[in-house]
């Protein structure tokens, strides 16, 4: 048994949360310097002021580190609902948001409640990377123009539209402060691509994002650079601006409610994917995914009390939380507390860091979730329908709205069920066989019989060899076979033995059929 499962088994059997503490130590420090620029830069890139991400990793790392079911996932202000944020704040106004996100936390609440979690799981891969990968385009082509220490215009489109101009404008020589936000910008990409690709084994920890930042301030300080600089309040506590008088009532909208059913099921679908990730990096204790769902909802709810911005479980914190050896929930708890000390006690250095800066980090973090590689995958793997549901869903939202390309891209993953409309049953069954538990899959397993699935491999014992008969299976789908291959793997890599019998066609989306 590996030293994580140990320390998350005992952090789950009561022997004390402060047990690993220098572990969780030095995992926070390292989680707080990846969180830091990003919590400003998603803001940014939100339209909000840098301070209500601030906020939201505060509230994300101490409230909802305390009540997570995923121990290691760490949350914070998320680039995958940046662009969603960015639009209802232009269209409604920043006062609008915290109503808004009050109601989308108690959705997810609700949710958890009713123990909707898992059904979070049964969404395509294929919608879920392509609208991520068409976030991470629009977040790119908003950001180039913070580059220039100009705004991003109001849609994808536009901004797109707009680039050539931003180039032509540049005038070499005679430098002025579009040029120097510019230079600072490609000086904080550089720096992170560099950092990536060169950087020691032994400072592997050190987060890119935060060195690139730090070039571009002490450039733009060393040389008093006139370029525009993050604007940070004098006082953390008005950085926790409380609603208006009367805020509320604006939720007698429908279009607002519609934004706040949409906040909640993007940053579920979002958050259950991270900590499916998550689970996937240890072989600890797996996530709880009701519980997660229940305080994601208890962390948006007190953003939207404190008009912060929405929350989700972030991929890119909590791996580094993982990597840095953090062994239970307390390295996500003293993140949040590191944000709110540094935020509270040394502001003056925050309002030093250029603007072209964090554009520069939103740049870098954009590109990284425009993965082309999942869409080969999905292609090579599955065909060409999952891979035209992942075109369709980035298309629609880089071209239209994230709402229309996650609906359309759903709705294409019911084309998958067609052929199978007349016989889609579905059953699970355990029994023994030896030494090893047998599950037994008969029918159509498709996205319908998701949850019942995951519940039928989450409750089989761990340590135990396990066969898994796929023989009944008459058809099976992408989403589902993704989600089989990534728990037959996961399995594998902690000893046990996995088999997996049925028809070819069937096993060939595994790895290592027997």
């Amino acid at each position: 048994m590996s030293s994580a499962t140990t320390a998350v088994r005992d952090q789950a059997g009561g022997t004390g949360p402060f047990r690993f503490f220098a572990r969780d130590f030095t995992a926070s420090i390292v989680v707080f310097l990846v969180a830091m620029p990003l919590c400003m830069g998603i803001a940014i890139a939100s339209g909000v002021p840098p301070e209500k991400g601030l906020v939201t990793g505060i509230i994300g790392g101490i409230v909802v580190g305390l009540l997570a079911g995923s121990p290691l996932q760490v949350s914070g202000p998320a680039a995958g609902l940046a662009v969603i944020v960015f639009e209802f704040v232009r269209d409604n106004g920043l006062s609008a948001l915290g109503p808004v996100l009050v109601l989308a936390g108690a959705i997810q609440v609700i949710a958890g409640v009713a123990k909707l979690g898992g059904a979070f799981r049964a969404i395509s891969p294929a919608v879920v990377h392509g609208m991520l990968a068409g976030i991470g385009a629009l977040i790119v082509i908003g950001q180039f123009h913070i580059l220039f220490d100009e705004k991003p215009l109001s849609s994808g489109p536009e901004n797109l539209a707009m680039m050539p101009a931003r180039l032509l404008g540049l005038t070499p020589f005679n430098l002025q402060s579009t040029e120097f936000a510019l230079m600072l910008g490609l000086l904080t990409i550089g720096t992170m691509i560099a950092w990536e690709k060169f950087k020691p084994a032994r400072l592997g920890l050190l987060p890119g994002a935060l060195l690139g930042v730090l070039a571009a301030t002490l450039v733009a300080s060393g040389f008093g650079l006139e370029v525009a600089r993050i604007t940070v309040p004098e006082s953390i506590a008005a950085a926790f601006a409380l609603p208006e008088a009367g805020a509320f009532s604006i939720l007698g909208n429908s279009s607002l409610i519609l934004s706040a059913i949409a906040i909640a099921f993007i940053a579920s679908a979002e958050t259950l994917l991270s900590a499916a990730a998550v689970d996937r990096m240890h072989d600890g204790v797996r996530t709880d995914y009701n519980k997660e769902l229940r305080a994601q909802g208890v962390g948006n709810l007190l953003c939207g009390v404190f008009n912060a911005l929405p929350m989700t479980g972030v991929i890119v914190r909590s791996s580094a939380n993982v990597q840095a050896g953090a062994m239970t929930r307390l390295s996500a708890v003293l993140h949040g507390v590191w944000i709110l000390g540094f935020v509270a006690m040394l502001p003056f250095v925050l309002r030093e860091v250029p603007m072209a800066a964090l554009g520069g980090v939103l740049v870098v973090t954009g590109w990284k979730l425009v993965s082309l590689k999942q869409v080969r995958h999905l292609f090579h793997v599955y065909g060409l329908l999952p891979a035209l549901i992942w075109t369709a869903t980035f298309l629609l939202v880089v071209t239209t709205d994230l709402l229309t390309g996650v609906l359309v891209g759903l709705a294409l993953s019911v084309v998958e069920l067609l052929p199978l409309v007349r016989n889609l049953k579905f059953r699970v069954t355990e029994h023994s066989v030896g030494d090893a538990v047998s599950l037994k899959l008969e029918g159509a397993a498709t996205f319908l019989g998701l949850t019942r699935l995951t519940n039928a491999l989450d409750q089989l014992p761990q340590g135990r060899n396990v066969q898994l008969d796929l023989a009944s299976v008459h058809a099976i789908d992408h989403t589902t076979a993704e989600m089989l291959s990534e728990w037959v793997a996961r399995r594998r890599l902690r000893g046990d033995d996995v088999k997996v019998v049925g028809q070819d066609r069937v096993i060939s989306y595994f790895a290592q059929p027997a």
